[in-house]
């Protein structure tokens, strides 16, 4: 019995002290940087690749809001806390546009050459995020209709290019998603201040040609 009784204390231990590492990345990007955040839904126990949310197909398991929605993104220092004291392996989920930072991502064969030919150009580029199967870059804020000029200029924009403008997400390192751990390719400096970022014409470029000579056109999760 004492056995028994040993072995729910360790559990139930693990589940309360969940991972620290994740409230505190979440309070340093609310109240530091000031980039609005929620948590995330967490990938299915029954199967990593599994979302708990109630869509059965989800293509982003773990790397989404759900309950609470989107608009509840905050830079409160106290809903931060409590959020992450009652679901400590919550994935960080950053409400992209308005003073945040957007995304542009890919898979991460293509984002590896779109790095590398930017790095080539001698471009200053900022936070990278990856996951086993996709990058995120990290850009200035932008509009629809910037975005609408921008790609209409385009003579091709592969399907797999995702753009996290107003009203998206992206899900942040150290975040546990459905598809893997999240970390940074390229982390941010340290510091207090927000990491600086580009805008998103200055990678447009690079990512499409990439894709292109990557030959990965089609949506890849």
């Amino acid at each position: 019995m004492r056995e028994i009784l040993g072995r729910r204390r360790r559990l139930l231990s693990r589940r309360n002290n969940g991972r620290p590492e994740l409230i505190s990345a979440a309070l340093t990007f609310a109240t530091e940087w000031q980039w609005p955040v929620l948590p995330g839904v967490a990938p299915d126990p029954r199967g990593r690749a599994r979302c708990g949310c109630p869509d059965p197909e989800c293509t982003v398991p773990g790397a989404h809001p759900f309950d609470p929605g989107l608009l509840a993104a905050t830079t409160d220092a106290r809903m931060v806390r409590w959020w992450w004291t009652n679901r400590p392996s919550a994935p960080i989920v950053l409400a992209t546009g308005g003073k945040a930072p957007c995304a542009v991502s890919l898979p991460a064969l293509a984002a590896s050459h779109a790095l590398a030919q930017l790095d080539r150009r001698g471009m200053r580029l900022g936070p990278v995020i990856a996951s086993p199967n996709r990058w995120a870059l990290l850009v200035k804020p932008y509009s629809l209709q910037q975005l609408g000029e921008l790609l209409y200029a385009k003579d091709f924009v592969p399907g797999s290019l995702r753009f996290h403008g107003e009203g998206g997400y992206v899900a942040l390192p150290p975040s546990e998603t459905g598809h893997g751990t999240l970390r940074w390719e390229r982390a941010p400096l340290p510091g207090s201040a927000a990491p600086w970022v580009p805008d998103v014409e200055a990678v447009v470029d690079a990512v499409v040609d990439a894709l292109t000579r990557t030959g990965v056109s089609a949506p890849e999760f």
